[in-house]
C-alpha cells in the first residue's frame, strides 16, 4: 500500500511538472509572437489598435481558432498566424487566459 502511495505522489509530481512546461511553452510563445502588439501583460496597445486581451470574453477554443484560421477584420489576424502549429496555438490561448 505505502508503495502504491509512492507511486502515486511521483505520478502527480510528473504530471504537475507537465503542465508547467505547457504553461512555460505559451508564455515563450506569447512573448515572441503576440507581445509585440498586445503588451506583454495583455494590455493592449492603442497606438497601433491592439485590442487587449487581458480578461478577454472569449474562451481558450475561440481564441485557438483566432490565431490558426484568423477571422479578425484587421491584419495581421485575417488570417492564421503563419507556421504556428495548433498544439502551439493551444498553449498561447492557454496563457492568454491566466492573463
Amino acid at each position: 500500500m505505502k508503495r502504491i502511495c509512492m507511486l502515486s505522489v511521483s505520478a502527480l509530481f510528473l504530471l504537475a511538472g507537465t503542465t508547467l512546461t505547457a504553461a512555460d511553452e505559451g508564455a515563450t510563445l506569447y512573448k515572441s509572437k503576440c507581445a509585440g502588439c498586445h503588451g506583454a501583460g495583455g494590455e493592449g496597445k492603442p497606438a497601433m489598435k491592439a485590442p487587449a486581451l487581458k480578461g478577454t470574453s472569449q474562451d481558450a477554443g475561440q481564441i485557438t481558432d483566432r490565431l490558426l484560421k484568423g477571422g479578425g477584420a484587421k491584419a495581421p489576424h485575417t488570417k492564421g498566424m503563419a507556421g504556428l502549429k495548433e498544439d502551439q496555438a493551444k498553449a498561447i490561448a492557454a496563457y492568454v487566459k491566466t492573463l
